[in-house]
C-alpha cells in the first residue's frame, strides 16, 4: 500500500509545483517597487521559492515580513520582488512577466510606471500604436531564472513613421524682393503697435494726482485669481518721466526677470499707501538704471507721496 500511495503522493505534489510554474507571471506595484504575487503549494519552502524566481530567501523573508524558521503553509500568499538580478527589461528572452492595463491607462503611463520602456513594450507585444484596451495584459519584462520556462519573443520592430522630406520653393529675384519687403512691412507694424503701449515722456512733473490706488488694480485682482501673488520684496527704486497715469491713473515701472504686461502692487512703507503699476519692460544692461531694482512712473511716484527725486525704498507684491 505505501508503495503504491508514495508516487501518487509524489505525482500530486510534481502537478501542483508545475502548474505553479505555468501560471502567467502577473506584476503588480508597491512601495518598494514592482513584485509578483506567489501562492504557496505543498512542500514548498523559502529556499525552493527563492530558487524558482531566482531571489534571496532572506530577501522573500524581508519584504514579506516573516520569520524564516517557522516556514511557509500552503496557499499563503507572498510578494516576489523584482530586482536587477532577477528581472530584465533589455533584450528579448526569459520568463514573461505581465502587467494588466488598467481602463483608460495609456501606453506612456505604463511606460513611466515602468522604467520608461514603451518602444520595448510595443516590440514584445507586437504593437503597432500607442492604442490599448483595458484589461489586456502586456508583457513589461521578463524573469531570469532557471527553474521557470523560458521564450524568446521574435517579433519585427515597428516601422517608424515614414519622414517626409520638403523643399524649400526656389523663389526667383522679384519674389524674394517682394518677400523681403512683407517683412520690412510687417516689422515696422509691430514696432509701431509696441510703441501705443509706451507712455510718453515729458520733462514736467508738477501735476494733479488722481485720488486711488491706480487704473490697474482691477487687472491685479484678475491676475492673483489665475496667478496668486507670492512674491513680496523690499526693493531699491528710482523714477522715470512719463505723461501717462496724470489724467488716467495708469502707472508703469521697470523691472528686471518679470514678464512684461505684469501688474505690481508697489506700496510706500512710510504711509503704506498703495498703487497697482503694469511693467514695461527690463531695466539690464543701462547703465543709469545700475544700483536700481526697479524704476516707477514720475505719476506713480506723486500718488504714494514719494518726496525723493533719486532712490527710495519701496515694497512689492507680485
Amino acid at each position: 500500500m505505501k508503495k503504491i500511495f508514495l508516487p501518487v503522493l509524489f505525482l500530486i505534489v510534481s502537478v501542483q509545483f508545475v502548474s505553479a510554474q505555468k501560471k502567467e507571471l502577473l506584476a503588480k506595484k508597491g512601495d518598494n517597487g514592482l513584485y509578483l504575487e506567489h501562492k504557496v503549494v505543498a512542500k514548498e519552502s523559502f529556499y525552493s521559492v527563492g530558487r524558482l524566481y531566482n531571489v534571496s530567501p532572506k530577501t522573500i523573508a524581508s519584504i514579506n515580513k516573516l520569520d524564516m524558521n517557522k516556514g511557509l503553509f500552503i496557499d499563503q500568499k507572498i510578494k516576489i520582488p523584482l530586482t536587477d538580478t532577477n528581472f530584465t527589461q533589455q533584450g528579448n528572452s526569459g520568463t514573461p512577466v505581465y502587467y494588466k492595463v488598467k481602463d483608460k491607462e495609456s501606453l506612456a503611463e505604463i511606460s513611466s510606471g515602468n522604467k520608461n520602456v514603451s518602444s520595448s513594450i510595443k516590440l514584445w507585444n507586437n504593437l503597432s500604436n500607442d492604442q490599448i484596451k483595458g484589461d489586456a495584459k502586456l508583457i513589461i519584462g521578463f524573469l531570469k531564472s532557471k527553474e521557470m520556462p523560458a521564450v524568446t519573443i521574435n517579433n519585427k520592430p515597428v516601422p517608424d513613421e515614414p519622414v517626409v522630406k520638403t523643399e524649400e520653393p526656389v523663389l526667383t529675384k522679384k519674389e524674394k524682393e517682394e518677400d523681403k519687403k512683407e517683412a520690412e512691412a510687417e516689422l515696422k507694424a509691430e514696432k509701431k503697435e509696441e510703441k501705443k503701449d509706451l507712455p510718453p515722456v515729458i520733462k514736467e512733473e508738477k501735476r494733479t494726482v488722481i485720488e486711488g490706488q491706480g487704473y490697474f488694480k482691477s487687472s491685479f485682482n484678475k491676475q492673483v485669481r489665475i496667478n496668486p501673488a507670492l512674491k513680496n520684496e523690499t526693493v531699491t527704486s528710482g523714477i522715470f518721466k512719463t505723461l501717462s497715469g496724470w489724467d488716467d491713473a495708469k502707472y508703469y515701472l521697470l523691472m528686471d526677470d518679470v514678464q512684461p504686461g505684469t501688474i505690481i502692487k508697489i506700496i510706500n512703507p512710510e504711509n503704506n499707501k498703495a498703487v497697482y503699476a503694469k511693467v514695461l519692460g527690463e531695466m539690464a544692461g543701462i547703465r543709469q538704471n545700475q544700483g536700481y531694482n526697479i524704476r516707477i512712473s514720475n505719476a506713480a511716484a506723486a500718488a504714494l507721496e514719494i518726496k525723493e527725486d533719486d532712490k527710495f525704498i519701496v515694497k512689492v507684491n507680485y
